[in-house]
């Protein structure tokens, strides 16, 4: 309602030095359409937090650009928390999103992953200490946590996420336009009025796309997985398939009222700036 449409970018830390010495004209590139923010990701159980931290220092020093780290909390205590928060804080950092994180595989039932067991109480926390000095953005799963037991309660937990004192939410991946809008239907019954951000994703590699949705409960709908397998020895017209997919999707997002949308981007520049410019998004460099 009136309020304004924003576009995102997420990045991971590289993995390899060439990552690390590609990623600066990476960085320059996506910047080029000047997006609202750059997320940057981190490894499980956060194992990558420094690499977080050192992309998030890239991104503004080649951009110029809001970054937003990502923030887990499972296997945290609160005083590391904190000392972290401290040291974005220092070095500018406005925004975050705050994310629980991956449970350890190893975790026992009833064990405690940590002094934090949701990213409510992560919210929760960082408004305590810092008031609303950091944007928070928290995620939001259309199609349900790949490890939640009931939409219900999966809700719920977003709920508690959104009433901590989430200022907007980020979707995971999804290629139903429905299960989003349902959500959303979700969120304004339950008197939610935080934003809630499409994240979408460009289609380049369908045994990746295959082993990310297994793993996040991102479901590929049957007539997408076919064409893909058909093309995935293909790869010009994969990508044109794909391309064709999440355009519309985006564009169905976009024309029946999405907040935005927020791209993962895979530390690849190419696949989200032909989305961009598919979708006619504003291109103030002519990038």
């Amino acid at each position: 309602m009136g309020q304004e449409i924003t576009f995102s970018f997420e990045l991971f830390p590289p993995r390899t030095p060439e990552g690390w010495q590609k990623l600066p004209a990476l960085v320059q590139k996506l910047a080029s359409v000047r997006p609202a923010f750059f997320s940057v990701t981190h490894g499980a159980g956060g194992s990558d937090q420094h690499g977080t931290y050192e992309a998030i220092m890239q991104v503004v020093e080649h951009s110029g650009i809001e970054a937003a780290p990502h923030l887990t909390c499972v296997g945290s205590t609160r005083d590391s928390i904190a000392a972290l928060l401290q040291r974005y804080r220092e070095a500018g950092v406005r925004r975050i999103v705050a994310l629980r994180g991956d449970l350890p595989p190893d975790l026992q039932p009833g064990e405690a992953p940590g002094e934090f067991r949701y990213a409510s109480e992560l919210v929760g926390f960082i408004r305590e200490r810092h008031g609303d000095h950091f944007r928070l953005e928290v995620a939001a799963y259309p199609e349900m946590h790949p490890q939640g037991i009931t939409p219900a309660q999966d809700f719920e937990h977003f709920r508690r996420k959104a009433e901590a004192g989430a200022h907007a939410a980020i979707t995971q991946y999804f290629f139903n336009a429905d299960a989003y809008f349902d959500f959303v239907n979700r969120c304004e019954q339950a008197g939610l009025s935080l934003p809630v951000i499409p994240g979408i994703m460009p289609i380049t590699n369908f045994a990746q796309l295959a082993r990310f949705s297994a793993a996040c409960g991102a479901e590929i709908p049957r007539w997408i997985r076919l064409r893909l397998e058909q093309l995935q020895d293909d790869k010009p017209a994969l990508l044109d398939f794909g391309l064709d997919v999440v355009t519309q999707l985006a564009r169905t997002l976009l024309d029946n009222g999405a907040p935005g949308l927020h791209f993962y981007t895979l530390n690849q520049s190419e696949p989200t700036l032909r989305l961009w410019k598919n979708l006619a998004l504003p291109m103030p460099l002519a990038a």
